[in-house]
């Protein structure tokens, strides 16, 4: 069935109130079950899972991925399944999109802890509490839904903005509940056949479900003398390097620096190609370029001139060179340099994003005719009114108490949380992109010239402002679906906050188990965040800038100092080329600079991704074809499967480990 939509003149020419009373009239779908118990529920239990997931896959590569349309597909299919076993009623699809938004909300929850919070730890030493963390996520997230409701009016119910990506949702959930049900439940299958051999494959290279298998349930350690687990090596070139061991066979090295120091290793990495096949072919090209000039040329260069060094740490222990201490030594100074500049000159040359969303915010009023036809079923105004400056107040005083921010500073920053929104809320109104990487730098630029001694007083307002920002953009992104097939948004508010609280009761205690261990003693360190496993590419940016604003340039050597210079010079010329060409040019500054801290091995696997799905929607175009099916409109899916089946079992071996010891 058509979504029913306004023409362009009636977006134009009407007021608000009349586009509110034609959307009462023809689109709402009045008591249609929307926000039940089991799609609270289901959100919930989704929104934990898939955020889990995001998690593992953010502190894997720095990049956020959307659940919208996973979760979509399986609530369909769970419900399907149980509809048609007799055990329960189908789900409506205002119950599946209420659920898409919970879990959605649920994912977004995992930025802060992957940037600004680690970002924070790295450079400052301490570990958060985990009860501050949920406080500060739940409190900042909330602020951005309050943020939102007065801006939905405006963005949606008038100037009836895109939203692309939830617009996709809503087109989706459209198709399945209204003809399409054998195509969703095929990419259901998908799905769960690519997640369920992708789990199979990391139970057999995980130390943990094969200690758990080999060890405690069929006693091999007893009868077949077992020391340790037989495992498959995810990293593959591993067979290579034990052979060479042996038969004094050659080790490739690159000026004398062998491959493995500088992380240009073979890894079989499924969640990475799962996220190379999202990502396409341009972005990940880019950061493929961006590790092989950094692993495979300036690192062995820089070993060579002396640049980058085995360290004494405190305790009197030597840190051998590392693909880690190559990043954290000299890499990363180029790196956030391509990255910062790129995403300025990106955001700059798009100045409709700021004309536009303050055009809309101050442009005319919707005329009045009378009562407010949607009073009953939209948040009230004067909820966001009261809550925002109390809500606001709050997380200002709790950033101070938890944190050490000057109370002045985390005041200071409150009136940009206005400006930064407005600007995201527009950016994913038009592009499903929002850019709070950017705009947060900008609030940690300005905290920063305030005050340079205490890193926490630009970290903590610029990830406050940013994740307040990307909450409210999201937050519309997903009542965009909800608006075009007629559901409450006051149930879609109260479902968002649902899924905040799914999105930190998941996520903050897998955080201390994956990235936070205890160690014998019980003791924890931030030293165990950044590990060969878990690169925080975006908490080293963030901690890169930091330090840049308290310490300045000096005491850097002179080849970092130059490189960050041309890595400047190249992002801006990379992003006019982007801009002159109209999207056509091939390369990403940002994508470039991020290879430089992600793992070479991971990089590479993201780029096998990207380009099998690339090759096979080159080889199958033709709509109707079961190969189309599979490999262009069962792309998400597949890489969904992908992402899941690895993150799911990835967490699950943490978790036995843990058990297990």
């Amino acid at each position: 069935m058509a979504l029913l939509q306004l023409t362009e003149e009636q977006t134009r020419d009407w007021t608000r109130a009349q586009k509110d009373e034609w959307w009462f009239s023809n689109v709402f779908r009045g008591d249609m079950p929307q926000l039940t118990l089991r799609s609270g529920l289901t959100g919930f239990v989704l929104g934990g899972i898939l955020a889990a997931t995001s998690l593992y896959i953010g502190a894997k590569t720095g990049i956020g991925i959307g659940v919208g349309l996973t979760s979509v597909i399986l609530a369909f299919a769970f419900f399907r399944l149980l509809h048609g076993a007799g055990l329960g009623a189908d789900m409506t699809i205002l119950e599946n999109n209420c659920t898409q938004s919970i879990a959605t909300a649920a994912g977004y929850m995992t930025q802060p802890l992957i940037s600004s919070l680690a970002a924070y730890m790295l450079v400052t030493g301490v570990i958060i509490p985990w009860w501050q963390m949920m406080v500060w996520l739940i409190v900042i997230a909330c602020i951005g839904v309050l943020v939102a409701f007065p801006m939905k009016r405006r963005f949606i119910n008038d100037e009836q903005l895109p939203f692309p990506e939830g617009r996709a949702s809503g087109v989706v959930l459209d198709a399945l509940y209204t003809g399409a049900a054998g195509a969703g439940m095929f990419k259901a299958r998908l799905l769960g056949y690519t997640a369920l051999g992708t789990g199979l494959w990391q139970a057999l290279v995980s130390d943990g479900w094969m200690k758990l298998v080999q060890f405690k349930l069929l006693r091999m350690d007893r009868w077949a003398g077992l020391k340790e687990p037989w495992t498959i090596h995810e990293r593959l070139d591993t067979y290579y390097y034990q052979f060479a061991a042996k038969a004094d066979a050659w080790m490739p090295k690159i000026l004398g620096t062998d491959v493995r120091v500088l992380g240009l290793r073979l890894t079989l990495d499924a969640a990475m190609l799962g996220v190379g096949g999202l990502m396409g072919i341009a972005v990940a090209t880019s950061c493929l370029l961006g590790a092989f000039v950094n692993f495979a040329i300036l690192a062995p260069l820089m070993i060579q001139l002396g640049d980058i060094v085995p360290r004494v740490a405190p305790s009197g222990a030597v840190i051998p060179i590392s693909r880690a201490e190559i990043v954290n030594q000299w890499s990363i100074w180029w790196g956030v340099a391509m990255m910062v500049a790129g995403s300025l000159v990106s955001l700059a040359a798009k100045p409709e994003l700021f004309t536009s969303a303050f055009r809309s915010v101050f442009g005319r009023k919707a005329a009045s005719t009378g009562s407010d036809v949607l009073a009953h079923i939209e948040l009230p105004l004067w909820v966001s009114y009261v809550g925002v400056p109390i809500l606001s107040l709050l997380g200002a005083y709790i950033t101070h108490a938890f944190f050490g921010v000057p109370m002045l500073l985390a005041l200071v920053c409150l009136p940009l949380i206005f400006v930064l929104t407005v600007i995201c809320t527009n950016s994913m109104a038009l592009t499903s992109w929002t850019p709070t990487g950017s705009l947060a730098k900008i609030t940690q630029f300005t905290m920063g010239a305030i005050d340079r001694s205490n890193p926490a007083s630009n970290l903590l307002p610029a990830g406050m402002t940013a994740e307040i920002a990307s909450n409210a953009a999201n937050l519309l992104s997903d009542i965009k679906p909800g608006y075009m097939l007629g559901g409450k948004p006051r149930q879609q508010a109260v479902g968002h906050v649902i899924g905040i609280v799914a999105g930190v009761a998941a996520c903050v205690p897998l955080y201390f188990l994956l990235f936070l261990p205890a160690d014998a003693n019980g003791v924890r360190s931030t030293s165990t965040l950044v590990t060969e496993q878990f690169a925080m590419p975006a908490a080293l940016q963030w901690k890169g800038v930091a330090e840049i604003i308290a310490k300045g340039l000096q005491g850097l050597p002179l080849s970092a100092l130059l490189a960050m210079g041309v890595a400047a010079l190249a992002a801006v010329a990379i992003e006019l080329a982007r801009v002159a060409t109209k999207g056509r040019f091939p390369l990403s500054a940002v994508s470039i600079g991020l290879g430089v801290v992600l793992p070479p091995e991971s990089t590479l696997a993201m780029f096998a991704g990207a380009l099998l799905f690339w090759l096979m929607g080159l080889r199958h175009k033709k709509p109707g074809t079961r190969a189309h099916e599979i490999w262009v409109q069962g792309c998400e899916p597949i890489c969904a499967g992908l992402i899941s089946g690895a993150a799911l079992m990835g967490i699950g071996n943490a978790i036995v480990n843990v058990l297990i010891g």
